[in-house]
């Protein structure tokens, strides 16, 4: 029945790709219903969005929707989950729900950035309850590579749904909680109508490694390293930069943090008391005073970011801090797809310097904040939900989950991919609406769309570069002097060594010789036909058109 309260799902973000999750849902008659918002984030644009900083999820949707949303509630700290709020929120202007170290983190983003925008964030922690409309919304404590991420029990008239966010069950971590197993069986008793459950290392079978036992490799790759050793990992994993820092201190040795954000982080970290028993971090300008058996240096960059401390460190242009042959550095990480090239570069500079590089294929120095098929299965048992909704993942991953719920005897699982609207209750879950979903863009200090970026022609510029062309004509319509050409980004010379610059002005000669004069009154026709010009010579000498800029003065 049109009229007739359901409860909808709709990922704007995260469904169908790694990162940008956002997931909303909703609560009443089409036309009228109560919206949350779980999580706001963002991800990394690669070399095919020349200049952009950060791509975010588009909320169109939310426009004409923003008095019905309730508020947003932030399972955790990680980029791809909250990334995008200080940017987003002052369009929706509603509260938001995160706990004390993802608020702690917020702040301290905010201040890095110089934001204007000061978000209200209300703490919200492992047990606590809120409601928002018709939602009862309840915080569970999971285990995950941060500080205190949360799955969310959603209660609602129709049934409840348990959002995991990202999640992992480690028996032994370095940094609580534990994944609430007794609360989520509990939930389990009381009837789960749909769990929506992370994806990300659905292709993986077994039970991920404890972060204890990574903890216990790395100290014994640091007892037995002759020289310095650098380690480099996620800076939002404050519970290995605890163990690295603890096995540091069990080898003798002292402990430097480099760059900003992994800086940020324990700054937060120790203002809520995650840092205790941990010894004070030596300072920069100490390093050098230090023998090289005796320092541990954690550092930004395992992803490869050029500009990253570790990057700096593989082309030697650290000012203070140096590592030389012989000395260790550990990538106590996985690179995120896309990132390879930039991490092998690393690691080649690194290895020419004679520095013994240590990944997770030589050993156990990272495991992954996400469940794995057997965990997967776990939770499913707990739980014991009517359907499963993968999301967080690619469609290999989104997929691969799909068919491992339905093998482990889930009665529905539902395809759901950014975009498209799902009916959790009541009756047959399916997809019923679609909404407008996609990308947009920040640049600089701006915000906005592929087109209003101007990346496209960024891009084209990138590859065929720009010619700017600039006539003077005097009152018959003749050269007055010659025309200014500037060619950037093309090739000097064509294949018989003749200068781009001569070849080009050759053909703005011709293109405006060849307009009789009554006709170059028409100032746009000359512009057009210098235009066509310059393009068609570029071609036939080079391969290649150029994007060419025309100003035609009359004196």
């Amino acid at each position: 029945m049109a009229n007739q309260e359901d409860l909808v799902f709709l990922p704007l973000g995260g469904v169908g790709e790694i990162g940008m999750n956002l997931a909303l849902y909703g609560y009443g008659t089409p036309g009228n219903r109560k919206w949350i918002m779980v999580d706001c984030g963002v991800t990394f644009p690669g070399p095919d969005l020349p200049g952009v900083d950060l791509v975010l999820p588009d909320i169109r949707f939310l426009a004409e929707e923003r008095r019905n949303l309730k508020g947003i509630v932030i399972t955790h700290a990680h980029e791809d989950h909250y990334g995008a709020l200080n940017d987003l929120w002052p369009g929706l202007n509603v509260p938001v729900y995160a706990s004390p170290f993802t608020a702690g983190m917020l702040e301290a983003k905010r201040d890095y950035e110089r934001s204007r925008t000061e978000i209200p964030v209300t703490i919200f922690k492992q047990g606590d309850r809120i409601n928002l409309g018709p939602f009862e919304i309840e915080a569970i404590g999971m285990n995950h590579s941060i500080p205190e991420p949360m799955a969310l029990a959603i209660k609602t008239p129709l049934g409840t749904v348990v959002h995991t966010g990202d999640w992992k069950i480690d028996l032994d971590p370095s940094l609580g909680p534990l994944t609430d197993e007794h609360r989520l069986r509990q939930l389990g008793d009381e009837g789960v109508l749909a769990l929506v459950c992370d994806s990300t290392n659905a292709l993986r079978d077994g039970v991920s490694p404890s972060e204890e036992q990574v903890s216990e490799s790395l100290t014994k790759i640091i007892q037995s390293s002759e020289g310095r050793v650098g380690i480099t990992t996620f800076s939002s994993n404050v519970g290995r930069i605890r163990s690295v820092a603890k096995a540091a201190e069990a080898a003798g040795r002292e402990v430097l943090l480099l760059g900003s954000s992994m800086k940020r982080v324990v700054a937060v970290a120790r203002d809520i008391g995650l840092m205790e028993g941990v010894k004070p971090f030596i300072d920069e300008d100490e390093f050098s005073y230090v023998p090289r058996d005796k320092v541990v240096v954690i550092l930004t960059g395992s992803q490869g970011e050029p500009r990253a401390a570790l990057a700096k460190i593989s082309r030697d242009e650290m000012r203070n801090v140096t590592f030389t042959a012989g000395d260790t550095i550990i990538f106590s990480s996985r690179a995120i797809p896309g990132n390879e090239k930039g991490i092998n570069d690393i690691k080649n500079g690194l290895i020419d310097q004679g520095i013994h590089v240590v990944t997770d294929a030589e050993a156990l120095v990272h495991v992954s904040g996400h469940p794995r098929r057997s965990e997967l299965q776990q939770m499913y048992a707990w739980t014991r939900p009517q359907m499963v909704v993968p999301v967080h993942g690619e469609a290999a991953h989104l997929v691969a989950h799909a068919e491992l719920a339905e093998q482990s005897g889930i009665a529905t699982v539902p395809r759901v991919r950014d975009g498209l609207m799902l009916r959790l209750a009541p009756g047959p879950a399916e997809v019923i609406d679609e909404a407008p979903f996609g990308r947009i863009y920040k640049d600089g200090n701006l915000i906005g769309d592929y087109d209003e970026m101007g990346i496209g022609d960024r891009r084209k510029l990138s590859f065929v570069g720009h010619v700017a062309v600039n006539i003077l004509l005097d009152a018959r319509y003749d050269f007055r002097g010659d025309p200014d050409i500037v060619p950037y980004g093309l090739p000097k010379f064509d294949d018989e060594g003749e200068a781009m610059d001569d070849t080009l002005y050759d053909a703005v000669l011709s293109a405006v010789e060849s307009i009789p004069r009554a006709r170059r009154k028409d100032l746009e026709t000359v512009r057009e036909a210098v235009r066509r010009a310059v393009r068609a010579m570029a071609n036939e000498v080079w391969g290649k058109k150029p994007v060419v800029t025309v100003f035609v003065t009359k004196a």
